[in-house]
This record gives structure tokens, C-alpha cells and sequence, in this order.
């Protein structure tokens, strides 16, 4: 008898951060394509049109067999996130896309570099701490789940564009860090903590950003759809067996 496939979203109930963006909209398509039975899309006011336009997309694809809503949420603040998971209902799996990489200001000269500093780490790392920390105890009280981050390859070597500030590589460092400290303490209630670090990716993010692809072995930029895959895979029964695991997805970049 075949093997049933376990990469499987049937059934699935699936919040996504950062759902608008490239990475973001992109696993939400894969979770989609794989079964959900309902994706719970969230971004910042800024992009409503986008989540909105992601919504009615997925519907019309997926006709009545999914269900998809839109919601509105800074990712920084504390509050805004529980009351998020508050109102949303049970959820199985959840993906923390959600972040910025300002490029415009100089961490040496900037007199306002600081204050930048601390939305970055606001959004990149205290993002996903307030959703595990709101998410953990439900998933645990209802017997598992998974979460997966997406970290960097900045935060794995320090950055790959000479652009690329501090603060950025910092945090995605740290959301590293936290995935390992999360592991730990999740797995024996039963939530697996996991993440991807992406290499540059064609996404909006990395449109004004100087790559010099012929550094990087594929000599091309990775697409939003070649770290969507292996989200969907870390939300499903095939990844059982994953904890505090950072999947290095960089067509050969770094190899660690």
C-alpha cells in the first residue's frame, strides 16, 4: 500500500504575519494549494488593499472549501496581539513572515539610526515573541502545534549586501536565538518551534538592494515561492519530527 503523503494542510487552521508581502503571500498560496481549511491573513494598516486583494484571490480559487480572513494587526504591540489570537479561534499552525529592513539610514552618522533600531527589533523580533507568547499555552492546551519564524541568512553570517544595516542583521540573529530558546521549552507540551532562514529572495524587501548574484552559486535570487514550500511543510505532519530546527534555504550560499 502507498505511503499517504504527510505534507498535507487538510483540515489545517493557519495564521500567517507579514501575509501581504512576497514570502508572506506566497506561503499563504502553498497552504492553500495544500488543503487548509482556513487561512487567518494579518499585516499592518498599510497593506489592507494587499491582504484584501490576497483574500478574494484564494477565495476564488479555492471557492467554499476555504476559509480565508483579513486582519489588521502591529505585530509590535503587545495588546494588538492578544486580542488577535482572542478573536480568531483555534489555530493549528502559524507562520511569523512579518518584517522591515530599512536601508535608507547610516547606523554611524544618523542621528535618528536609534530610534530605527528600535522599530526593527520591535517588529522582527518582539513580533514573534508576542505571538509565541500568546499562542504556546493554547496550542499546548489543546494538545500541539507549530510555529514557524522566518529568520535570515544575515542573521546566520552577518548579512549579504553591504546595505544591509545592524539592526536588521541583529534581530534576525535573535529571532535565531528565540527559535532555539522556544524549542525548548514548547516540545514537551507539545508545539514545535521552527524557522527558515532565507537567502536574498526576490521580493519587494530586496528590489533596491545591490545583490552580486554571481556570488551566489545558483547565480540568480531566490523566490518567495522556494521558502513558501518549506513553511507549508514545517505547518504539516511531515515535520513531526522538527524542533528548534533552522532550515537554511539559500541555494548554496551558506552552507553551516
Amino acid at each position: 500500500m502507498p505511503l499517504k503523503n504527510a505534507i498535507d494542510l487538510t483540515g489545517r487552521r493557519i495564521l500567517l504575519t507579514g501575509a501581504a508581502g512576497g514570502i508572506g503571500a506566497a506561503t499563504a498560496r502553498a497552504c492553500a494549494t495544500l488543503g487548509a481549511e482556513k487561512l487567518i491573513l494579518v499585516d499592518a494598516a498599510a497593506a489592507k488593499d494587499s491582504l484584501d486583494e490576497l483574500c478574494a484571490e484564494l477565495r476564488a480559487e479555492g471557492s467554499e472549501s476555504i476559509d480565508v480572513s483579513a486582519h489588521i494587526c502591529d505585530v509590535s504591540s503587545r495588546q494588538e496581539n492578544a486580542d488577535l489570537i482572542a478573536g480568531v479561534g483555534d489555530i493549528d499552525a502559524a507562520v511569523a513572515c512579518a518584517g522591515i529592513c530599512p536601508l535608507e539610514e547610516d547606523w554611524l552618522d544618523d542621528p535618528d539610526w536609534d530610534d530605527v533600531f528600535h522599530r526593527v527589533m520591535d517588529v522582527n523580533l518582539l513580533g514573534p515573541i508576542h505571538l509565541a507568547r500568546e499562542l504556546i499555552p493554547r496550542m499546548a492546551a489543546r494538545g500541539g502545534g507549530q510555529i514557524v519564524m522566518i529568520g535570515s541568512i544575515g542573521g546566520r553570517m552577518g548579512g549579504t549586501s553591504p546595505i544591509v544595516q545592524p539592526h536588521y542583521i541583529a534581530s534576525k540573529g535573535g529571532v535565531h536565538a528565540l527559535i532555539w530558546w522556544l524549542a525548548q521549552r514548547a516540545a514537551p507540551q507539545g508545539v514545535l518551534v521552527n524557522g527558515i532562514a532565507p537567502g536574498p529572495i526576490a521580493t519587494a524587501m530586496t528590489a533596491t538592494t545591490p545583490y552580486s548574484k554571481e556570488r551566489y552559486p545558483l547565480g540568480r535570487l531566490g523566490e518567495p515561492e522556494e521558502i513558501a514550500w518549506p513553511a507549508a511543510f514545517l505547518c504539516s505532519p511531515a515535520a513531526s519530527y522538527f524542533s528548534g530546527s533552522i532550515l537554511d534555504v539559500n541555494g548554496g550560499l551558506f552552507v553551516g
